[in-house]
């Protein structure tokens, strides 16, 4: 009887699940998105069926192999859904960019002016383990252990208002060095395609790719404040660029191979955190120093203790007036897209998914777990937010002004009249005595808060 209710359970919750996601796709115009992006198939399913049963594989438990290529009761079969992934004339970044922007313009409305938005740059490593012949299969350093692994890197740009992320762009990295490439890209392709031009961004160094990315976010209609980026594309050459569209707030390298323009001379973060003088005592910022890149621009290095070791970092904004504490409060919503990473690994299937070997499924995969992150998002802001109820939230605000304190204290001392007449033991001295007490703090409550009342309107309230 218990697995019967757990069956039961678990099927109202997939249908959920799909009445969810089919609301999402209809919403957000997926169909008219994948039509713009040349996402569409000549003949069979539509595309947009095939992406939604795609789509939907994670949230129900299941992946390509289970619920597709032994499942004897499948609709679509698994050569339609490998032809799908492995096309090279989709433009999936146009359709995540289209689909990123129409979310964006969501959220935008409920988010305050003063806020600050940011766009966020940073890369993690795609593991693929056990791979031979996967298309540009390469060695990569993943940062993170400090240890070369067989796979991909993935650099991506995401727009953040600090309460929501979503996914804008991104770029499969092979490495540049052909000695760490396992397999080179196919030569059978059109290089007119979409696909040609990602085979050929794959061997390209990941600071040349990030003010392409900048420029088409802002050509879409993304609007940000900041850049934020971490130490690992906090160079000059790479900051002189970004900033010639919005300013920049990222960790620096301690490294003597950086120099800054600091009272006349050229020296390191080192060299000129033992230049200044620092805060006394535990102060989380210690200081900050007014340098001048290589380029002629102006910034501001702020040295923050690192609240893990006896130690300090640096941080660069090229804001001169952005105050010390908000440069590090900016910067903290970095840990945004840390947390993108992690729940597209580990929930989304990111790096199990697909075990495709050609590069364009790997690009369709990637896409279509960013469209679920954009989902997640989405549903997590409708839940959490009231003023996605749209003009139903507006009424009950409206209501709520409408309401004056003599009405709503009317409201109140009529509650409590009505359950002390339900005491029909109760003394009729102690009902009074109930409601002169009642009366009298009320009063004191108004003489604290600065606020009027007359006995009349007292009166008024009670009747």
């Amino acid at each position: 009887m218990q697995d019967t209710n757990k069956a039961i359970d678990l099927q109202i919750v997939k249908h959920e699940c799909a009445n969810r996601i089919d609301s999402f796709f209809k919403r957000f115009r997926i169909a008219t998105h994948a039509s713009n992006s040349r996402i569409k198939k000549a003949k069979g399913y539509s595309a947009v069926s095939i992406l939604q049963s795609l789509f939907i594989l994670p949230f129900i438990g299941k992946n390509i192999y289970r619920n597709i290529v032994i499942n004897p009761d499948r609709e679509i079969s698994k050569d339609a859904i490998y032809d799908f992934l492995r096309s090279s004339r989709f433009s999936w970044r146009k359709f995540l960019l289209a689909l990123a922007f129409q979310s964006y313009e969501m959220i935008d409305n409920l988010t305050s002016k003063e806020r600050e938005s940011v766009l966020i740059f940073d890369d993690s490593t795609i593991s693929r383990p056990r791979s031979k012949n996967v298309e540009l299969l390469a060695k990569v350093f993943d940062h993170t252990t400090g240890r070369y692994l067989r796979g991909f890197r993935m650099l991506t740009m995401a727009w953040s208002d600090g309460s929501t992320l979503l996914p804008l762009d991104f770029a499969l990295l092979s490495s540049t060095k052909k000695k760490n490439r396992y397999q080179e890209a196919s030569e059978k392709l059109d290089k007119r395609t979409c696909g040609a031009r990602r085979r050929q961004e794959a061997v390209t160094k990941a600071t040349d790719l990030v003010t392409p990315m900048i420029e088409r976010a802002l050509c879409a209609g993304i609007k940000a404040k900041y850049i934020l980026i971490d130490s690992w594309f906090g160079v000059p050459s790479l900051i002189a660029k970004a900033r010639k569209h919005l300013h920049v707030i990222c960790m620096v390298k301690r490294t003597p191979k950086i120099h800054y323009i600091f009272e006349g001379q050229e020296l390191s973060a080192i060299q000129i955190y033992r230049k200044i003088r620092k805060r006394r005592g535990r102060a989380k910022i210690l200081a900050n120093a007014q340098v001048q890149m290589k380029d002629g621009g102006a910034a501001k290095l702020v040295f923050v203790r690192n609240r893990h070791k006896k130690d300090w970092l640096v941080l660069l904004c090229t804001d001169e007036n952005l105050p010390d504490d908000e440069v590090v409060r900016i910067y903290g919503r970095r840990w945004d897209i840390e947390v993108f990473f992690r729940t597209a690994k580990q929930h989304l299937e990111l790096e199990k998914g697909c075990q495709s070997r050609d590069f364009d499924a790997l690009i369709a995969h990637t896409s279509i777990v960013m469209t679920r992150y954009i989902f997640l998002c989405i549903e997590k802001r409708r839940i959490d937010d009231p003023r996605t109820l749209g003009i139903l939230f507006h009424h009950f605000c409206q209501e709520a002004e409408d309401c004056t304190l003599i009405e709503a204290l009317g409201k109140i001392l009529g509650v409590v009249i009505e359950n002390l007449h339900e005491l029909k033991n109760l003394p009729a001295n102690i009902l009074v005595r109930i409601l002169e007490l009642f009366q009298k703090n009320i009063y004191n409550y108004a003489h604290e808060k600065g606020l009027i009342l007359n006995e009349n309107s007292m009166l008024t309230a009670k009747r």
